[in-house]
C-alpha cells in the first residue's frame, strides 16, 4: 500500500526543520543544501515543496505569524479597553516572546530596502494589510462602545507605523532606551486627547 503523504504538513515541517539555522545565518546564507540536510530529506525533495529559499522562509514566517495571531486573540480579548488594546497590538515590538518575529521582520526589511524583490514586497504588503485592517477594527470598534470620539479611526494609519517606526529606530539608533516606555507613552497621550469625557 502506498503511504499518503499529507503535502500541507511536510512543508511545515521542512520549513520548521531548519527554522534555526535561517535565524543562525539569515536568508542570504542559507542554502537548499542546508534545508535539504537540516530537514533529513533529499535536495531535490525541497524543490518538490518549495520553488526556492525565500519560499521555505515565508513558510516559516507564515508558521510565527498564525502561533502569533492566536495569541494576540487572546491577549486583546483580556483587555477591556481600547488603549490596552493599541499597547498589546504594539507589544510584538518588544515582547521577548516575539523575538523571533522581530528578526525576520528586520531581515525583510533589510531585503527590501536593498534589493527589492516583488515576491517578497507583495507578500509583506499582504502581512501589512492584515494587520492594519485589524488594527483599524479595534478602533472601530473602541468607536461603537463609545469610548474613543467618532473620527479616531483617522489616526489608524500613524498609529499603526508609530509603533513600527520607532521599533526600528531603536533598532538602528541608541535614541530609544525603553521602546515599551515610548510607545506607551505616546499612546497614552494620543487616548488623552480621543477618549469619550466622562
Amino acid at each position: 500500500m502506498a503511504i499518503i503523504v499529507d503535502k500541507v504538513q511536510k512543508r511545515k515541517d521542512i520549513a520548521l526543520a531548519c527554522k534555526e539555522i535561517f535565524f543562525q545565518n539569515g536568508i542570504n546564507d542559507l542554502t537548499v543544501s542546508q534545508v535539504a540536510k537540516t530537514a533529513g530529506v533529499g535536495k531535490g525533495t525541497i524543490y518538490d515543496y518549495f520553488k526556492n529559499k525565500e519560499d521555505i522562509v515565508f513558510e516559516i514566517v507564515n508558521i510565527l505569524m498564525q502561533e502569533h495571531n492566536e495569541t494576540m486573540h487572546k491577549k486583546l480579548k483580556s483587555e477591556s479597553t481600547t488603549r490596552e488594546k493599541i499597547k498589546v497590538f504594539a507589544s510584538i515590538f518588544y515582547d521577548d516572546n516575539e523575538k523571533e518575529l522581530r528578526q525576520l521582520y528586520k531581515e525583510f526589511i533589510s531585503i527590501s530596502l536593498t534589493n527589492p524583490d516583488k515576491e517578497m514586497v507583495d507578500f509583506q504588503t499582504a502581512h501589512t494589510n492584515h494587520y492594519y485592517n485589524w488594527f483599524v477594527e479595534i478602533l472601530n470598534e473602541g468607536i461603537e462602545k463609545g469610548e474613543i470620539i467618532d473620527g479616531s479611526q483617522e489616526f489608524a494609519r500613524g498609529l499603526f507605523v508609530m509603533a513600527k517606526g520607532m521599533f526600528i529606530s531603536s533598532s538602528v539608533t541608541n535614541t530609544i532606551d525603553d521602546l515599551k516606555s515610548e510607545i506607551d507613552k505616546f499612546t497614552d497621550a494620543l487616548f488623552n486627547l480621543i477618549e469619550v469625557k466622562k
